[in-house]
């Protein structure tokens, strides 16, 4: 689902690595060079990856030579600089130290052979044009994890940025979407769901991509039968090798639970919600996790740093930690159990999005963040 999160208004500075960070991040990438040199081959480097309501839909606020290992250092610093998560545990940065660098810690995912990047660059509505410049930025700042949306109406821009940006595909994690949710009864939502997919694999293949990571419904339909349809239709486009996991957006407990509830059903892997500092409900997590989905925030930042009162506590708790108001709260999110999925114009804001995972809020700052929109 392509959403409309509020730009920000002010300019914030990038912070730097901390002195420490970086002469760390000095020795590993040392460390690997001095051992591609010494050693004829290297093993592949390896890494593992209730709210209730109604059906209808309701409106939301392997490396095997030296030269490879060689080219492994930068990456190899930019880990040592970030403590990535434990992956599987959005919620840790302390026990972090084998996820890659490049575009941030990753999480396994049924049916994702090498993880869910946390942080995400979703493509906004704009001109093809823009969109492949702006792929092309976030892939050099580091992302690695894209949502593009049917509903922006630039994927073909986007996949011609993949293509010219020269970067393994299996580097990359692609999700595109369908918009089906006004089609009403199951065979209707099937036809107009499977219509979508052909449509995405269409654009895609502008960039040479014939398969996609994720798949998401934008919305959910407005009944179960309807809903089942649409599923049936992503169910066929996996079992045709198009896609490896299936994703929603905008569902309740119910709704998912119309899924879940098929038989012989593949469960959705994420649910992209509208999660913030400014919006959280009570449950919106549980409810999700309780299905062993994981929660996208679609909208990181909305109210966030334009609200007089919630920002000058990020401001402050920022302070502590060398960080920005943004960057506070987008680590709120990945310490609550979620991902996040944020967009910009800006490769200073797109690289300070995702210099998110090299510090830890405490407890009590938690806490804090996390009350600031009861007040």
């Amino acid at each position: 689902a392509t959403h409309f999160a509020i730009e920000r208004l002010t300019t914030s500075t990038t912070m730097t690595a901390p002195r420490s960070a970086r002469a760390c991040a000095a020795v590993v990438a040392a460390s690997i060079a001095v051992f591609a040199v010494c050693s004829p081959s290297y093993t592949a480097l390896a890494y593992q990856p209730s709210s209730s309501g109604d059906v209808s839909p309701t409106p939301l606020p392997m490396v095997q030579d030296r030269r490879s290992v060689l080219a492994l250092a930068s990456t190899a610093a930019a880990a040592a600089a970030a403590s990535p998560l434990l992956l599987g545990n959005p919620g840790s940065a302390s026990a972090a130290t084998s996820a890659p660098a490049v575009g941030g810690p990753r999480v396994p995912l049924d049916g994702s052979a090498n993880g869910f990047p946390l942080a995400s660059f979703g493509l906004q509505v704009y001109d093809d044009d823009a969109a492949y410049r702006l792929t092309l930025t976030a892939l050099e700042v580091g992302y690695r994890n894209f949502f593009a949306s049917v509903l922006a109406g630039n994927q073909k821009g986007f996949a011609k940025a993949i293509k010219a940006s020269g970067i393994p595909r299996d580097e990359l994690y692609i999700c595109g979407t369908v918009l089906s949710n006004r089609a009403r009864g199951e065979e209707a939502a099937f036809i107009k769901t499977k219509q979508g997919c052909q449509e995405n694999m269409n654009a895609f293949s502008y960039g040479d991509i014939i398969k996609l990571d994720q798949i998401m419904l934008d919305y959910p339909a407005g009944d179960v039968d309807s809903i089942r349809g649409q599923w049936k239709a992503f169910e066929e486009m996996k079992k045709e090798g198009l896609v490896d996991t299936l994703a929603v957006s905008n569902f309740n407990a119910r709704q998912v639970d119309a899924v879940l509830t098929m038989p012989s059903v593949t469960k959705p892997a994420v649910n992209q919600l509208p999660f913030s500092v400014a919006y959280h409900p009570s449950g919106i997590l549980d409810y999700n996790k309780e299905r062993g989905v994981l929660v996208q925030s679609w909208s990181p930042l909305s109210r966030v740093l334009t609200n007089p009162t919630y920002r000058p506590v990020l401001a402050s708790i920022g302070n502590e930690h060398g960080k920005t108001p943004a960057q506070v709260g987008l680590r709120w999110i990945i310490q609550s159990g979620a991902s996040f999925c944020t967009q910009s114009k800006s490769k200073e804001h797109f690289a300070e999005d995702l210099n998110v995972f090299d510090f830890e809020l405490s407890a009590e700052e938690m806490t804090k963040l996390s009350q600031l929109a009861a007040a």
